[in-house]
């Protein structure tokens, strides 16, 4: 009687194992907007130059919904600093798209990488980044 209870079990233990759905792992979607009124690669403009740059993002697997949206900026390869993020939900949290007004800041020669990154349910992270250079 015990080995049939222990059959039972581990039988159970596996079909429940098994009917778990399998999860890949893939990183968010994310890009950048290209239309003509964006920047989109890295560039070198005048000092106080306005532009934007727009990202798009999505979910890749069902249940991996897009949690967080960061945007940081390091100046001349200094250490990042957060210049805005949300927490996402809802209809974000599938699909996702900000546009960030900037202005170019600075001295002659002087470089601002921006980095935007979306993070998942899963905690996976992809990011996009492009550097703006003071002409």
């Amino acid at each position: 009687m015990k080995n049939k209870w222990i059959m039972a079990t581990l039988t159970a233990i596996v079909t429940f194992l098994c009917a778990c759905e399998k999860d890949e792992g893939i990183l968010p979607e994310i890009s950048f907007k290209t239309a003509t009124n964006y920047v989109s690669t890295d560039a070198t403009l005048p000092a106080g130059t306005d532009v934007v740059i727009g990202i798009t993002a999505s979910k890749t697997e069902d249940k991996d919904v897009l949690k967080k949206f960061n945007i940081s900026k390091s100046v001349d390869g200094g250490t990042a600093s957060t210049v805005y993020t949300q927490d996402l939900s809802g209809s974000d949290g599938d699909n996702f798209e900000y546009d960030y007004s900037a202005k170019v800041e600075g001295l002659s020669g002087q470089t601002s990488t921006f980095t935007f990154t979306v993070t998942n349910r899963d905690g996976l992270v992809n990011q996009v980044a492009l550097t703006l250079t003071v002409e």
